[in-house]
């Protein structure tokens, strides 16, 4: 994906996200919503889904800068630190953990302080694109999923991820009041 579409999906994902959000009364953006992954005794709500996004998007930036700075492994995720495939369960066991925190280290945070959250890291992979040349937007990033797997395609699947995140909260019932 070309410099200027990747920013273009970005940019309107975000702002139809925070249109979405901004419609929201404050019942709907804490009351429980869908089950934890990682702990089932835990509910999200929508505004721990939309928190969620910032932590991801933090983490495609963080392997995309490993893969500048020379790192064999940049996910991080598929290889354990013996140089051992990792299954799928123990893939998102970790994962689901890691959300599970952030979640909860997140879940006080009010509406505004969330907004700003998920603005600091499109900020930071914004300024991330700015510095990388086009030919290393359309880099493979090894052992990446996501999209095309290439690092413009993982890092616009930053917007992908907020509409995914939106469809989930709406089928747990968050416009039935």
């Amino acid at each position: 994906m070309d410099r200027v579409t990747l920013e273009l999906k970005l940019n309107d994902g975000r702002n139809w996200l925070l249109g979405q959000y901004g419609g929201l009364s404050d019942e709907q953006l804490h009351r429980p919503l869908t089950r934890s992954q990682h702990d089932p005794e835990n509910h999200w709500s929508a505004l721990d889904h939309l928190a969620h996004l910032a932590l991801i998007e933090r983490d495609f930036a963080a392997m995309v800068r490993r893969q500048v700075a020379g790192s064999a492994n940049p996910v991080g995720l598929l290889i354990d630190d013996r140089g051992q495939q990792r299954s799928r369960e123990e893939i998102m066991a970790i994962v689901n953990e890691r959300t599970e925190e952030w979640q909860r280290e997140h879940r006080n945070d009010t509406f505004s302080e969330v907004v700003a959250l998920t603005a600091a890291a499109r900020a930071s992979t914004l300024q991330l694109i700015a510095e990388l040349s086009d030919e290393r937007l359309e880099e493979q990033l090894p052992g990446a999923p996501w999209a095309d797997g290439t690092i413009s395609g993982v890092l616009g699947a930053n917007a992908d991820h907020g509409r995914t995140h939106w469809k989930w909260i709406e089928e747990a019932g968050l416009l039935t009041d």
